[in-house]
This record gives C-alpha cells, structure tokens and sequence, in this order.
C-alpha cells in the first residue's frame, strides 16, 4: 500500500493510544480494535501519523463534504482568522447574512428565517423548541431507529437503547414505527402497501401515547445512524399530512441527508415534495468546520420572542467556511454530482449484495448508501461480520462507517465532490475487502 513520509515531526502513534485512555472520557471510542491516529486530508484521501495513505468513504460521518482541506474553504477561513474571529451574536457579521441568504435561496418553499449554532444537537434542540413555542404544546412524535444527538432531548428523541443512557431521559417524546422495508414487521418483501401499516401506527401513537395534541413530528429522510433506512416518499408526504391534521409541525433532520447528497435535490425531504415547517442542519454544511443551522417558516419563527444568544452561534469563522462551502456546492451542482456518483455506487453494493449470502441488503440514496451484513440463514443482524468487514477495509486502506440497532450496518458517505475514478477505487477495495472476509 501506498506510504509517504510525514512532513510534520513525528509522532508516536502508540503513546497518543495510551493517552486516550488517561485522559479522554472512557465513552470516547474509536473505530477499529486499535484506533486509527490521522494526521493530514487532502479531498477523499486521508494519511495517518505513520505515513499510510486511506481513500475516505466516510467523511467524518458524512461531514467533510467538499473533501478534506478543501483550498477555496482553506482560503477563506485563514482570512476571516486573520480578520474577526470571534462576536456572538450579539452583533451581525456579513458572512453570517451571507450564509443565512444562500439557505434561503436553496432550501424548501417558505423556511426564510435561520437561527445559527454549533452542531446538529444544538439545531435539534432550538427546532423543538421553536415548535413548542409555535403551537404552546410540547409533545413530540419521532421514529424508532432515529439518532438526534446527546443532549438530554436529543437522546430521549434518538432510538436506539445503546444511545440512550439510563437516568437521562426526559418525558414528552414517543416513537412511531420506522418504515424499515427490509425488517418490514408486515409483510417481507415490504411493498407500498405497507406505508397504510405504518401510516396506521403513527396515528396510533398519537392517539393513545399522546394527548392527541402534539407540538411536532420529526424525522430524518434517511435514518443515518439507524443504518440508512430510506423513508419512501408516499410515507414521509402522508406523514406530513397526518402531524398537521392534528395540528402539529413537521420538523425535518436534514443533518445528514443535506446539500445535494441524496442525489437530484438539495435536501432529502424535497423527493417527497413536501416542505417542512422547520428544518435542522449541520455536518457537511461548512465541510467539516463546526456549524448548524435550524430554518424555519416565518410565523413560526416569531413565535420566539423571549430572550435567547448562542455564543458561538454564526461564528466568523465558521459562517466564513459555510459560505465558501455552499458557494462551491451550488458551482459543482452537488444534487447532479452525487446523482451521477450514486447510481455508479449502487450498481458496485448491489453487484457484493448478490455474490455474497451474508449481505442482506443494499440500500440508500445518492452519496448515503449502506451494506446491512447478516446470518444467511435467518437474516438476523451479524455485527461481528460488519466490525470484520470494517478492519479488513482498514487492510485495504479505505475507511467506511457503521450504524443501525444491531451495528451491523456498513455505511458509505464519502466527499459530496468524489471523481468516478476515486469510487471505483473504493469499490475496488471494498471488493477486495468482502472476499477478505469470505475467505476468513
């Protein structure tokens, strides 16, 4: 494999290893059975401390969504350091209105006021907040297999039990079902007869766990952590139907399904045509600089009229890097790019998928596509063949991610601006990597 010598004075990988285990939090994991010490990015490449080079299919979960170190985002935060670093929002920058412009111009019909923070948690919370506000309800309606972040409300919105620790769950937030057609509870193979099911089972939940009053429904078009499930269109434009006929807000999590990565549009909820009353983002928004946002409808917006800062909220720098990244997105057309690279990624999963028993599922949208790993005989979920299928990669040098329940989902996310010639090399070395595993 491909090694180059390291330009910065070298650095002990194994006693950074042993540190992390001194001082980080012991929650802190790192993938692999030994962590992986990155030093340098350069677009979808990534080299570690030791000089090894690693194709990056991953993005930061799905984060550095222009590549890594991209030189136009590079550029513009260097001269906003050397400029103004640092207001709050007490005071208005221009890379702040710049940004908050741009959002306006790309996202769904109606969201034209933006409340900027740090991270997708953070727009999580001021979204449901908002809603509460909006409607003076404070019930809210989520799905099973959803991931919201680690606040206190955002792990009580998440579904997943090894994300929810125990004695921090707050009240006030019930789960509907996740159309998940490849575990469809159902029928199998699940068909569009069953979005009636699941349609049947979010009313259910409102009307017997709820006070049949809701503040908001929130949902991700592709459960990211759950594992790229894919909401079908029908499902998620009845959903929006059903949340506002009980006089609720439909809150969409476009954290990681935004800015073009589902392929054709800009946003994920936009192949359902349905536009939502508030919108989260965050992630691959400055590509990979800490910066969210939360969008909403005009009225709803107003409904907050208490007092409120975010510190560092539309920083300088941050809003410098989102501006210079969605100044590139919408110049690469990234909806057209990751629709391209999204059909050349599928035909490779779908090719693995039928040469071996084990992979159960290929499934995702654009640039968010993922392989689900199982026991052939039953299809139960198969973790421990998914952390195989994980370091046999780390072998081949490419570096992907893992999600769903049962963690035996492996997830592909890379660069928004990935050249059909860099793919196909991931394919090449994922190839290699699933006979690795076959072979034991």
């Amino acid at each position: 494999m491909e090694k180059t010598s390291n330009p910065v004075a070298a650095v002990d990988a194994d006693s950074l290893r042993r540190e992390q285990l001194t001082h980080l939090f012991p929650v802190v994991k790192s993938f692999y059975r030994e962590p992986l010490v990155l030093d340098r990015g350069q677009g979808v490449w990534l080299w570690d401390v030791e000089g090894e080079k690693y194709l990056d299919l991953f993005a930061g979960i799905l984060t550095t969504s222009l590549g890594h170190a991209h030189p136009e985002v590079v550029e513009r935060i260097r001269e906003q350091a050397g400029r103004l670093g640092h207001t709050s929002t007490l005071y208005l920058t221009e890379p702040q209105i710049s940004v908050a412009r741009k959002l306006s111009e790309m996202a769904p019909e109606g969201l034209t006021r933006t409340f900027f923070t740090n991270s997708g948690t953070e727009a999580v919370e001021t979204a449901i907040l908002t809603a509460r506000l909006y409607t003076g309800r404070s019930e809210i309606v989520a799905l099973r297999h959803a991931y919201s972040g680690r606040s206190l409300l955002a792990t009580s919105i998440t579904a997943h039990a090894s994300w929810r620790p125990a004695g921090g769950i707050a009240a006030g937030v019930v789960h509907a079902r996740s159309p998940y057609a490849y575990r469809c509870p159902f029928k199998r193979p699940c068909d569009e007869s069953c979005i009636d099911r699941f349609i049947d089972d979010l009313v259910e939940v409102i009307e017997t766990t709820t006070t049949g009053r809701p503040a908001a429904l929130m949902f991700e078009p592709i459960q990211g952590v759950g594992g790229y499930i894919v909401l079908p269109d029908q499902y998620m434009r009845r959903a929006a139907e059903v949340i506002r006929s009980y006089g609720g807000l439909l809150i969409v999590d476009e954290v990681q399904t935004g800015f073009g990565r589902t392929g054709s549009h800009w946003w994920g909820i936009d192949h359902a045509g349905v536009a939502p009353d508030l919108m989260v983002m965050a992630k691959g928004l400055a590509a990979g600089f800490p910066a969210a946002a939360t969008m909403a409808r005009e009225e709803v917006a107003a409904a907050w009229n208490v007092k409120s800062i975010s510190t560092f909220g539309g920083n300088p720098i941050a809003m410098a890097a989102a501006d210079a990244t969605l100044e590139v997105m919408r110049r690469e057309d990234t909806p057209s790019r990751c629709a391209a690279r999204g059909r050349q990624l599928s035909q490779g999963l779908e090719a693995l998928k039928q040469q071996y028993p084990w992979i159960g599922d290929a499934r995702g949208r654009g640039l968010m596509q993922a392989l689900e790993l199982v026991h052939p005989q039953d299809k139960s979920p198969h973790p421990q063949r998914a952390l195989a299928l994980l370091e046999a990669a780390r072998r081949e040098r490419l570096l992907l991610g893992l999600g769903g329940l049962h963690n035996n989902v492996v997830r592909i996310g890379p660069s928004l601006l990935i050249e059909e010639h860099e793919l196909a090399e991931g394919l090449q070395r994922l190839t290699r990597a699933c006979a690795a595993v076959e072979a034991g």
